[in-house]
């Protein structure tokens, strides 16, 4: 982490689930054909989170605009399979990359392309036997809190990528097939682990 004026920079991490169909697992089955998932909402403005955080749309728009630019157009908008606790990319992890990126309604949705790296072809493997799967937006900024459960994402937020993961353990962490989001913190892997036990003891 570091300081930012009054606020703490750290990484913020979001989830949204990945929504496919019947065409999409036969399209992943075909290894000679690439795979994309198409029109998956990556991001969403002006919406609390599960956790109280809120993107303004003015910041949202800047950074997918910059991110499309500099990222999306120049074909390496890349993604790794399960987020790091890191804003960096590692390359030796690389499962995606984000071909083309809009903005609908308070939506950043995009395309995301597949590739034939081993994590690709893990993410494959997975589609193709209808595992259900998310994507996490990862970036870095700090926030302020603007009421009692309420944290707004401030001006010095950068948006690094999107990564494909799996269903959190966390319990909550999606809700409805709609947004959802964890903080990561020195706690998350711990509180990971209690769900998980608690689901085999159920």
């Amino acid at each position: 982490m570091k300081s930012v004026g009054n606020n703490m920079q750290s990484l913020l991490v979001e989830y949204n689930v990945i929504n496919y169909d019947r065409l999409l697992i036969t399209e992943a089955a075909d290894a000679t054909k690439p795979l994309t998932l198409r029109n998956v909402v990556l991001q969403r403005a002006d919406h609390q989170n599960q956790n109280g955080r809120v993107y303004p749309k003015d910041i949202l728009a800047r950074e997918a605009a910059a991110y499309k630019t500099n990222f999306v157009a120049q074909r390496r908008a890349l993604g790794e399979l399960d987020h790091p606790e890191s804003p960096v990319v590692n390359l030796k992890n690389v499962c995606c990359n984000v071909t083309e990126l809009w903005f609908e309604g308070a939506d950043v949705r995009g395309n995301i392309e597949i590739l034939s790296t081993p994590s690709g072809n893990i993410v494959r493997e997975l589609v193709k036997n209808n595992i259900r799967l998310g994507v996490s937006s990862r970036g870095m900024g700090s926030v302020k809190q603007i009421g009692e459960n309420s944290l707004e994402v401030q001006e010095d937020f950068n948006l690094i990528c999107f990564d494909i993961v799996s269903n959190p353990s966390t319990q909550g962490a999606f809700i409805n097939e709609n947004k959802t989001n964890l903080i990561v913190t020195p706690y998350s892997r711990i509180d990971t682990l209690i769900y998980d036990f608690l689901g085999e003891l159920k």
